[in-house]
């Protein structure tokens, strides 16, 4: 629990589970409003959900570059609250029943927007409000934060939309936004050193993309990611439901994805004790465990068999989470971190939709218990591949003293 008494990270970790608990809630509730405003209509969910998912992946990269140039803490401060005020509207048009599709869709495209933004300041600002020897503690306290807001966020949600209508579910939301940026605006860091005279953002854009290429346990794993991504979105969240309704059931699917939540519950416990010395040859051993519930699914799967290997697998992720961190966190110099974490993001979530499109059409054409098994086996073949990279299995910890710290 170190990392609670630095004053800067105490205000970042408030925050960051103030915007959990109102993100997990509107996840629920922005679906059942829209529901609601369509007569039941499922494509109008599809629609604003892509209408906030398609600008987010567009501006990653942009992102990067202006959290670099402005401060982390100003732009995640700027996000949150644009944030606040899109998610009110949308609470305020779905509360007075004057909520429209295309109205729902043009905020949503607005959130995505300030969200592309903000997302590579908030994925590289742990390092500026936390000793550096303490930043294995400070995720894991994140992560446990997360994995807690996981587990009762939906139920609470659900509770909000039965009570008192999804309209107000999302005003909840947009109040934690808004004290989500409040509270950042507490934290008190170094102004951000002036940029080279002249420099435009496509030269810091292209100095991002030179820094990725040329660090090879970082652009390997993102490659590696791209492949694994696909295959965990088309096998697992696409055919995955579909394959335990004919075999384990709705119940037995949500069982097994519980225990994946547990597992990862138990491990950043661990990882709050237990120090990783071999960041990404121990998280990309861990993340390999993904392939076996795939697997398992494939063939005749039974229950206790499938929650074990989701308990593992949810350990193993948050395995890989905790070492990727860390390795980003301590090896990319700070000025270069939000976009190489930019870049990170992008080549994760380029690659999602195709396996979600992929997948369907192969699962018709060669069988659900077939293509299942060869994805399972081929996500543990790519993060092998992944290791045979040198530079990935041999990246250490940092060294850090005492005295050492973020500012």
């Amino acid at each position: 629990m170190a990392p609670l008494g630095e004053r800067n990270f105490r205000y970042y970790y408030a925050s960051r589970v103030v915007n959990l608990i109102g993100n997990t809630m509107a996840s629920v509730a922005l679906a059942f409003a829209v529901l609601e405003v369509t007569d039941d209509d499922p494509s109008a969910v599809g629609y604003v959900l892509a209408a906030h998912t398609v600008p987010l992946v567009l501006l990653l990269l942009w992102g990067g570059v202006i959290a670099d140039r402005f401060g982390r803490v100003t732009v995640l401060q700027f996000s949150n609250i644009a944030s606040a005020i899109t998610q009110g509207l949308i609470a305020t048009l779905v509360i007075t029943g004057t909520a429209h599709l295309w109205s729902l869709v043009a905020l949503s495209l607005v959130h995505g927007i300030v969200s592309g933004i903000g997302f590579p300041a908030m994925a590289s600002i742990m390092p500026t409000v936390v000793p550096r020897e303490q930043l294995q503690q400070a995720n894991a306290l994140v992560s446990l934060a997360r994995s807690g807001v996981t587990i009762i966020g939906p139920t609470i949600a659900a509770l909000l939309v039965v009570g008192v209508g999804s309209g107000w579910a999302l005003a909840v939301d947009a109040a934690a936004w808004l004290a989500s940026g409040l509270l950042l605006g507490l934290i008190r860091l170094p102004a951000t050193p002036p940029r080279e005279a002249g420099a435009s953002a496509f030269a810091e854009l292209r100095e991002g993309w030179t820094y990725v290429r040329s660090t090879t346990w970082l652009w390997v794993v993102v490659v590696g990611f791209g492949f694994l991504n696909a295959i965990h979105a088309g096998a697992w969240f696409t055919l995955g439901p579909a394959r335990a309704k004919e075999t384990i059931g709705e119940e037995g699917w949500g069982l097994a994805l519980s225990a994946e939540a547990v597992g990862l519950l138990v491990m950043t416990l661990v990882l709050l004790r237990v120090r990783l010395e071999r960041p990404l040859l121990v998280g990309m051993l861990g993340i390999a465990t993904l392939g076996l519930p795939i697997a398992i699914l494939g063939v005749e799967p039974h229950l206790g068999w499938l929650m074990v290997a989701t308990f593992v697998a949810g350990a193993g992720t948050e395995l890989f989470g905790m070492g990727w961190n860390l390795a980003m966190q301590e090896h990319v110099p700070d000025e270069m971190l939000s976009r190489a974490y930019s870049y990170d993001a992008l080549g994760s979530f380029v690659a999602m939709p195709i396996g979600q499109v992929v997948f369907g059409p192969l699962a018709v054409a060669f069988g659900f218990s077939g293509v299942l098994v060869t994805a399972g086996i081929a996500y543990a073949a790519i993060c092998g591949l992944v290791l045979c990279s040198a530079s990935v299995r041999n990246l250490r910890r940092a060294p850090t003293t005492p005295a050492t710290t973020a500012a």
